[in-house]
């Protein structure tokens, strides 16, 4: 059933690109961007002004996200987890400092910190790092040179469903060669209720986000930038876990030169310093009949820098970024016995594992005529891991005998992409290669309990490279009243790691179905599928329409996790210059491509329906925004295929956004 739907949404498509014309604009790589905000226009244009990050993901065709809980959702890209992405904030690396994934990089930011997140797909996106899936990165607000002199702004939220109260402000400042901006944003939300008011449990979480960027303009053609971010979320309750979080805090810095050259061949030339330390610990106190009290802390500090041109050399147009970091990863477990005679039980959960990469980047964009082009890109990076805690190694070393603390690896990868926009018809056909090395917990995690499946994880340091042969296509067209885009990726993924079954092994969690080594598979594939459509059938109105499909497959043909059935998103919207209106539906089939050996389970399908309503008043220099809105208008109860031990979704939330600008 869900390929004949495939194939039904293949055709329409084609259909409709043989009928369309676009604009001239060469599209020359598989990438969406996701308009967040502006210092001056903060998410005006949004139905939801105060959204979270992750609800702003949400609009993305190629992502999906991993709900544990109502806070700090885990994005996946093409299908894949955070393991096979790479996930950046401004091109920086940041990794998170939870064995859980309670923290992905996303959860240590806000909206009034960014302007837009780009999503690039396969080997779109190694720019900052080889990866399988695909990158997201998350670019920060810049300054508007037009807006000179002082600008304030407060904003309020509040959301009925979890109670959840929004506050926040800004004060932000510029001339000719200075500018600061800062921005302070809070959330404080109790439990929310599913369909029909039904409670759930640790579902709570407070945060507190701050961030600073100033800058100076050294001559006409240099300027310096330094920034900080500073987030910090406590009792953050993880229903879908047996575990809640305490405190998760996060320090974000850099400092930045920016060179506009004289020289013809450059355009510009960005280098940039920075480091980033996060503190990450899980709580079970508040749990009711817990067998036995853990703490379990994280801590993750990342060193890095890049350094990158880009210009062009006649029909050349060419990126090349050098780039590296320096990780340390740690995380400990302690165990407190209910008798207190017995003896503590401590074991690291990551050995203080010392990772240091660097690689360079290069990108040709190729003109061969007025309406096409070649796009070439090659990463080649140095990866090294290093075992720091002596009693850490020693503890793997009780499953790998002859592991010693340093492991190198030589990651590579390639990509060739040809695009082509002529009287409004664009397409694209492109390939890849990409590596990456085993993660922190894949390669040394121990006894990492995964509740999904309810199994112990043991990390395997000898695991090859993973490796991804890739072939993409995208066609799209545009008229003066539609728009639509269609793109699709395969990737057969050799050496897929992913968690076995050992028996001879036995599990240290109370009531664990047992322990899985990562092990290798000789190869898996993934085909994931996006259709976009855009009709404005009057100035005022339009509709939007997104489907996807993503379909995996092992070895042994089984299917892989978190796979994508067939969802869809359909809104209209109504849009004058203070008067904004939307009506959505968005859901997914039923997800009957699953696998009970990986947790997974039949998920129903569901539909729910959204309304919002925005208006904007403009009072001399004051400007206000207001915006109000029902999701889950119908209070349907449901659970989607992401959804960590089907999790129920939030039920029907009224919710009202205030925003002020001096």
């Amino acid at each position: 059933m869900k390929n004949n739907i495939v194939i039904i949404l293949l055709v329409f498509c084609f259909g409709n690109l043989l009928a369309q014309e676009q604009d001239s604009i060469i599209k020359k790589e598989l990438k969406e961007v996701i308009l967040i905000g502006t210092k001056s226009q903060l998410h005006e244009k949004e139905s939801k002004t105060l959204a979270t990050v992750d609800e702003f993901l949400q609009k993305a065709s190629k992502v999906d996200l991993i709900k544990r809980g109502a806070y700090a959702w885990e994005p996946i890209i093409n299908g894949m987890a955070t393991e096979r992405t790479v996930i950046t904030i401004d091109g920086m690396r940041i990794f998170g400092a939870c064995t859980d994934k309670m923290d992905p990089v996303t959860s240590y930011v806000e909206i009034s910190n960014l302007s837009e997140a780009t999503i690039s797909s396969g080997q779109q996106g190694s720019c900052h790092g080889n990866t399988i899936g695909g990158t997201l990165n998350l670019k920060r607000n810049q300054q508007n040179s037009a807006n000179k002199g002082w600008n304030f702004g407060i904003n309020s939220g509040y959301e009925t469903n979890n109670k959840q109260k929004i506050a926040g402000s800004s004060i932000n400042y510029a001339d000719s060669l200075f500018y600061v901006d800062t921005d302070v944003m809070f959330r404080d939300a109790e439990n929310f209720k599913a369909g029909n008011d039904k409670e759930i449990q640790f579902s709570q979480f407070r945060k507190l986000n701050l961030s600073t960027t100033s800058g100076f303009q050294l001559t006409s053609n240099k300027n310096f930038e330094a920034s900080i971010i500073y987030d910090k979320a406590t009792d953050v309750g993880y229903p879908a876990l047996p575990m809640d979080v305490s405190l998760a805090e996060a320090l974000i810095t850099s400092v930045k030169f920016n060179y506009k050259p004289s020289f013809e061949s450059i355009d510009n030339w960005e280098t940039k310093l920075y480091f980033n330390t996060i503190t990450h610990i899980m709580d079970d106190t508040k749990r009711p009949n817990v067998p036995i009290h853990m703490d379990m802390p994280g801590w993750s500090d990342t060193y890095g820098f890049y350094s990158k041109i880009n210009g062009k050399l006649n029909e050349h147009h060419f990126l090349a970024n050098i780039n590296g970091f320096y990780n340390r990863s740690l995380a400990e477990m302690t165990m407190y016995p209910s008798d207190p005679s017995e003896n503590l039980m401590f074991m690291y959960t990551w050995p203080d594992v010392r990772t240091l990469y660097s690689g360079i980047y290069f990108e040709d964009n190729v003109s061969l005529n007025c309406h096409s082009g070649l796009k070439i890109t090659t990463t080649l990076g140095m990866h090294n891991n290093k075992v720091a805690s002596n009693f850490g190694l020693e503890s793997l070393q009780i499953f790998y005998p002859e592991l010693g603390s340093i492991k190198n690896r030589f990651l590579k990868s390639f990509s060739a992409t040809y695009s082509s926009d002529k009287n409004g018809f664009q397409y694209g056909l492109g390939i890849g290669y990409g590596e990456r090395a085993p993660s922190v917990s894949e390669g040394y995690g121990f006894y990492l309990f995964n509740s999904f499946d309810n199994f112990d994880y043991i990390g395997n340091p000898n695991l090859n490279n993973e490796q991804s042969l890739e072939a993409n296509a995208n066609l799209g067209l545009k008229k003066d009243k539609w728009k639509v885009q269609f793109t699709t990726s395969y990737f057969h993924i050799s050496n897929y790691i992913i968690g076995i079954p050992d028996e001879t092994i036995a599990p240290m969690t109370i009531g664990a179905n047992g322990i899985k080594i990562y092990t290798a598979l000789d190869y898996a594939t993934i085909w994931s599928n996006d259709v976009s459509v855009n009709y404005k059938f009057h100035a005022n109105w339009s509709w939007d329409g997104k489907f996807g499909y993503n379909l995996g497959k092992d070895n042994k043909n089984d299917g892989l996790p978190f796979m994508s059935p067939m969802r869809y998103l359909s809104s209209i919207r109504f849009n004058q210059r203070k008067l904004n209106a939307e009506l959505t539906i968005k859901g997914n089939t039923t997800q009957t491509e699953f696998n009970s050996f990986y947790g997974e389970d039949k998920t129903p399908s569901y539909a729910i329906l959204n309304l919002n309503l925005g208006y904007k008043w403009n009072l001399e220099k004051t400007k206000i925004l207001f915006n109000c809105g029902v999701e889950n208008v119908l209070d349907a109860t449901y659970s989607t295929y992401t959804d960590w031990n089907n999790l129920p979704r939030m039920g029907r939330n009224v919710f009202l956004n205030v925003l002020f600008k001096i």
